[in-house]
């Protein structure tokens, strides 16, 4: 299974509310319980106008797929190539 960087464009995203927050996260959570085991939603980043999200799946395919069946936008899937952090340069 890769890791996925998942981009997607949604305007005003920094300016939703809890609420509207936990609602796509409820049925990004509903779409992914009828796709099986090959794709997990790891965790987004918001900022103002974008989502990131990772994901672990076993094709980037099914990431798209999800994003089509919940209505999501999905710009772009990206793999993990690495990580790193501040320790990496120590």
């Amino acid at each position: 299974m890769g890791r996925y960087v998942v981009e997607r464009t949604l305007p005003g995203a920094g300016t939703l509310s809890e609420q509207e927050l936990r609602d796509v996260s409820v049925k990004s959570n509903e779409v992914l319980a009828g796709m099986g085991e090959d794709v997990h939603w790891v965790e987004s980043y918001v900022t103002d106008d974008k989502l990131y999200c990772v994901y672990d799946a076993a094709d980037p395919d099914l990431i798209e797929e999800h994003a089509k069946r919940g209505g999501f936008p999905c710009d772009r899937v990206a793999p993990v190539r690495a990580v790193i952090d501040p320790g990496t340069g120590s």
